[in-house]
């Protein structure tokens, strides 16, 4: 145990104890709880985007997988980037416009229907505990490195100070925890890349030539189709990357912490911008980390590939390094957390109890009490289940809440917007056939049943597709279109009145 590590963990610690201490204080009702009273400028809830966006996976799962599989790794990278368009284009002034604290208002917004609330909310759990699991995976993985702990120690330890900044901080505290992480990570990662072409003298060619020869990979490093040889099922993945952003819970509901729909349009680009500038450096993190560090080692710590980049800076900077990469990536994680936390017991405790329960009668403080129970009960569910996914790369897992979003809540965001014919039933119907079918295909497929050490569970898939959203995406469209012309509900006076507002705020 690194005395350094040691200390830098627990300055991260201190400091964001402070930041919801500070923020606790402001927090006394469900809209500060919820939205942070709605006053962060553009830049801040940009810096706070990129902050809840680049998460475990991003710094610590595409680092990974860039130095084990190489070009196949980058595929995360430019997925995740590209999503911001959609984002941009499609999804941030509309949600802004028609919702008030979750995705589901947005939704009711056109449904006044209980029911299309009540599967939205669910959608944002699920969705929500599958991005959890990937943190606390890495998180897991990253404190049994450092200090020796086993995964499960390590894994309760993280679950118990996220359950802290959500509960007494709220938003506010998230937002901010958020902000801190996002410029410590950028400042990390730009430390490591530049060390890493320093090695390379600054040349890029030089380092793609040395990579031919420094991994078991040899030249194939370089090449596409050493994780995914199947073309399929790069598409696959790559179309859950691309569409899922826009449909991500803790990412939507960013945009109600800002005053109007200009500031949410303008913190998309300046989050944009700082999560490009991430990604291209994932490369040199993912390069420098097969090439100093080499596959072997970066597996006989952990099997999906996860502790790359720590081991990069222990190899290349020494302990201190080491130590502050690794409470960076700790940083990483609590900030992810905090968010998905808090988006999925803001879904419980305003759409599902506020709404359904208690039909928009609950008290401001009723609502605000349930909110922090629902929080300790997602952290609770989300532990029980990361104990069980060790084995697992936190990229691969964050990739499927990606599909799970851009199957179950995609759909419905954009023909809410978009699509005059579209009723309750086709609501209902394409958020629970996307969710259930990508839920299905996960659990038949080669990640939860392969070989032994390699999978969850011993046996044979019925998929060979690690991603579904080949699949489970198209049906999530299809069953949105099906339920609506199977259904004789017209809702075309509303949709005018959703339109106009969606588009001008008026």
């Amino acid at each position: 145990m690194s005395p350094t590590a040691v200390i830098l963990f627990l300055c991260i610690i201190l400091l964001t104890m402070i930041i919801t201490y500070y923020a606790a204080k402001k927090t006394d009702s469900s809209s500060e709880f919820y939205t942070g009273g709605g006053g962060l400028t553009g830049w801040q809830n940009g810096l706070a985007i990129a902050g809840d966006y680049m998460s475990a996976a991003s710094f610590l799962g595409i680092a990974g997988t860039i130095a084990l599989t190489g070009f196949d790794g980058f595929f995360y990278s430019l997925g995740f980037l590209v999503a911001y368009l959609v984002v941009l284009y499609l999804v941030a002034e509309p949600l802004r416009n028609l919702g008030k604290y979750t995705m589901a208002d947005m939704i009711a917004a056109r449904f006044a229907n209980q029911n299309v609330r009540g599967v939205a909310a669910l959608n944002t759990i699920t969705i929500s505990i599958f991005y959890m699991i990937a943190q606390l995976v890495g998180a897991g993985a990253l404190i049994k490195l450092l200090f020796g702990f086993n995964y499960y120690t390590s894994v309760l330890i993280v679950g118990i100070l996220m359950t802290i900044y959500v509960v007494f901080g709220g938003m506010r505290a998230t937002s901010w925890v958020q902000i801190t992480k996002a410029v410590l990570l950028m400042g990390g990662t730009l430390i490591l890349s530049l060390i890493v072409l320093a090695k390379f003298n600054f040349s890029i060619s030089e380092m793609f030539t040395q990579l031919k020869t420094a991994t078991p990979l040899k030249e194939a490093f370089l090449n596409p189709g050493n994780k995914y040889k199947i073309p399929v099922e790069t598409l696959s993945l790559n179309l859950a990357l691309v569409l899922g952003t826009a449909g991500l819970p803790h990412i939507l509901t960013r945009f109600y912490t800002v005053k109007n729909a200009a500031t949410a349009r303008s913190s998309v680009v300046s989050a944009t911008w700082v999560i490009g500038i991430f990604y291209v450096m994932t490369l040199f993190l993912g390069f420098g980390a097969a090439a100093f560090v080499g596959a072997k080692d970066i597996t006989a710590i952990d099997k999906g590939g996860n502790m790359a980049a720590p081991l990069l800076a222990k190899a290349l900077g020494g302990d201190f390094l080491f130590a502050f990469i690794s409470a960076v990536a700790f940083a990483t994680i609590l900030a992810v957390v905090t968010g998905l936390v808090l988006s999925a017991a803001s879904a419980f405790s305003h759409d599902f109890y506020g709404q359904i329960v208690r039909k928009g009668k609950a008290t401001d403080k009723e609502e605000l009490k349930i909110a922090r129970f629902a929080s300790i009960g997602v952290a609770v569910l989300s532990i029980i289940f990361a104990l069980f996914a060790q084995k697992l790369n936190v990229a691969f897992l964050v990739s499927i809440a990606f599909a799970v979003a851009a199957s179950a809540n995609l759909p419905v965001i954009l023909f809410t917007v978009y699509w005059k014919r579209f009723n309750t039933t086709g609501a209902i119907v394409g958020m629970l056939s996307g969710l259930v079918s990508c839920i299905l295909l996960v659990a038949v497929g080669p990640n939860i049943w392969g070989e032994a050490g390699k999978a969850i569970l011993v046996g044979n898939p019925l998929i060979n597709l690690a991603n579904p959203g080949i699949i489970s995406i198209p049906l999530g469209f299809l069953g949105a279109y099906i339920g609506t012309m199977l259904s004789t509900q017209r809702d075309d006076v509303k949709y005018t009145e959703i339109n106009v507002k969606a588009n001008t705020g008026m």
